[in-house]
């Protein structure tokens, strides 16, 4: 960036190199009567983190909204079969099995809203 300095009277032409720095990032805020209030921003919920292993659970493919769940833990399930149901968009999505197994939990309940990848089934 070229600037022009005045000192004294005398003029400079100057080249400067500047580092332009990241945005400052802001969190999450609550806007009241005492204005702008930061928000402390909650850990992940449990049922969000990874497990030991990705072969032992089943995420969601989408966002949406659990309509039906027909798994139980403890049920042994065959490929293919229904598991539970997710609503988007007034769309119905089968979330079914990818392979036979045992459930060893299931992490949703119907009326509950998912983000997509968040783990709906464990298989023991």
């Amino acid at each position: 960036m070229k600037l022009k300095v005045t000192v004294n009277g005398t003029v400079y032409d100057v080249e400067v190199d500047v580092e332009e720095e990241p945005p400052p990032l802001l969190g999450p805020l609550a806007f009241g009567p005492a204005g702008a209030v930061p928000l402390k921003v909650p850990p992940a919920p449990q049922h969000l983190t990874a497990p030991a292993s990705e072969e032992k659970v089943l995420r969601a493919p989408i966002s949406g909204t659990v309509t039906r769940v027909v798994a139980e833990a403890g049920a042994a399930v065959d490929a293919g079969q229904v598991l539970l149901v997710l609503e988007a968009m007034k769309m119905e999505t089968e979330i079914t099995a990818p392979a036979a197994g045992t459930v060893a939990e299931v992490h949703v309940e119907p009326g509950e809203a998912v983000a997509g990848g968040e783990i709906l089934v464990t298989w023991a």
